[in-house]
């Protein structure tokens, strides 16, 4: 599609697979630009397909790459497991091209055989991004792309590193030459699907993370309350910490209150940062033990109810 005075625009989706902490949301967020998704060192944090919207532009034509940052595809034993990886496959209809991201430094590729069982017969195009290896030695690397490379099809292989922004450009730069010609999807300056009010909900849920590391089981959730936009420009948001325990609740607290303040004020400073306007960000931590089995959690934090 091309409009007066302007360059010919594409426009396409790509899907992007791979088993837990194989450095996905890392990759979207140096594709995008900026931070669209959370980034924890637990494994499992990508909970729902988040579009992160990038552009590239060349000589010949604008383009907008419209990436789905997917749960990590892995056996689920829960439904809160299988709503993700439910979510994780249908990142991947109709898209354009899927880019199935592998830790490199993983000697072993029993994480994702069924990944690669699935993507056999798939008919896109499909890329294989061997991510991490600037922490890698070159010729297990090399063994490790030949191996995948002889179990599917696969058009293209990279070698980069998310973290470092090794290896990303040209990535991005092959990634918009194979999107489709089209009328773009979003708005230029939009980076992400999500609403505001999810995406300052993801924040917490990942200093929640950060701060508490193994001390606080998987089992919690962040669950946005009210999302206001004051008459000074500032954002007032309630959002409520949801554990299945508990006993879980003096460590989301802390002595006195000190891990939730501090929670509250890395979340706070992040989404101001972000949103660039004052933040007023008030926690409350709640007790609900079989918060995994509610349908209306699970729409509220962007996934579908899975039986």
């Amino acid at each position: 599609m091309t409009t007066e005075n302007t360059l010919p625009t594409r426009c396409g989706l790509v899907a992007v697979l791979g088993a837990p902490n194989a450095g996905k949301s890392t990759l979207v967020n140096a594709l995008v630009g900026q931070k669209v998704a959370i980034v924890s060192a637990k494994a499992q944090t990508t909970r729902a397909r988040l579009m992160g919207i990038a552009l590239e532009d060349s000589e010949e034509f604008r383009t907008q790459i419209i990436l789905a940052d997917t749960p990590g595809i892995f056996e689920p034993r829960r439904r809160l497991d299988r709503a993700m990886v439910s979510a994780a496959w249908e990142g991947a209809v109709e898209a354009d091209a899927v880019l199935l991201v592998v830790d490199a430094r993983k000697k072993k590729l029993d994480q994702i055989e069924h990944i690669l069982e699935g993507l056999k017969n798939r008919r896109e195009r499909k890329l294989l991004v061997l991510n991490k290896v600037d922490q890698c030695v070159k010729e297990p690397l090399l063994a490790l792309a030949q191996e995948l490379a002889g179990r599917v099809d696969f058009d293209e292989v990279y070698f980069v590193s998310a973290l470092t922004g090794d290896g990303i450009a040209q990535l991005k730069a092959d990634l918009a030459k194979a999107m489709p010609e089209g009328a773009w999807h979003y708005p230029e300056d939009q980076v992400s699907d999500a609403s505001e009010r999810l995406l300052a909900a993801e924040i917490t849920r990942e200093q929640l993370y950060r701060q508490l590391h193994d001390e606080l089981p998987y089992d919690s959730a962040v669950r946005p309350e009210s999302y206001q936009h004051r008459k000074d420009g500032s954002i007032e948001i309630h959002q409520q910490i949801v554990i299945a325990r508990d006993s879980q609740k003096a460590i989301v607290l802390g002595k006195r209150g000190s891990k939730l303040k501090a929670i509250g004020e890395a979340a706070r400073k992040e989404l101001s940062e972000l949103l660039e306007t004052k933040i007023h960000l008030f926690l409350h931590v709640r007790v609900e033990e079989n918060w995994a089995e509610s349908r209306e959690i699970y729409e509220e934090i962007g996934l579908d109810w899975v039986r």
